[in-house]
């Protein structure tokens, strides 16, 4: 396989995992009969926190291949994104579980709201990567 091949697939894996874990594992999780906040909330902390090192891995390996192919660029767009996440919104996230885990009650965020749409802008960005790496 060659070098932007190699990193059109580690940016369609890398996607897969996304989906499966943003878009069904979490949602689902709050709905498991049984299931309490503080317990999936404690869960999700953990499943995020590997989802993130995991993509940061992919992003590192799938620019190291593109840089053999000197096709780096497009992978800055799903980069900004897990960046985002990662330095800024994950952190506040999880101080936030935390207090909730603990029983305090947390105000309305937003922070939320802006997590899912960088997992979407992301998926997106991922899909286009993938694309415009495999067949060029």
């Amino acid at each position: 396989m060659d070098l932007p091949h190699a990193a059109a697939a580690l940016c369609s894996v890398w996607l897969g995992a996304l989906v499966a874990v943003s878009f069904l594992e979490a949602p689902l999780k709050f709905r498991a009969p049984g299931m309490t906040v503080p317990v999936a909330l404690s869960v999700g902390r953990l499943v995020f926190a590997a989802l993130n090192r995991m993509e940061l891995l992919l992003l590192t390996a799938a620019v190291a291949a593109g840089l053999g192919c000197g096709r780096t660029a497009v992978l800055a767009l799903p980069a900004a994104p897990l960046l985002a996440q990662v330095l800024l919104l994950r952190p506040r996230l999880d101080r936030r579980a935390v207090r909730a885990i603990a029983g305090e009650s947390v105000p309305r965020s937003r922070l939320h709201v802006a997590y899912v749409a960088a997992e979407g802008a992301k998926a997106v960005a991922l899909a286009a990567a993938a694309v415009l790496l495999g067949t060029s």
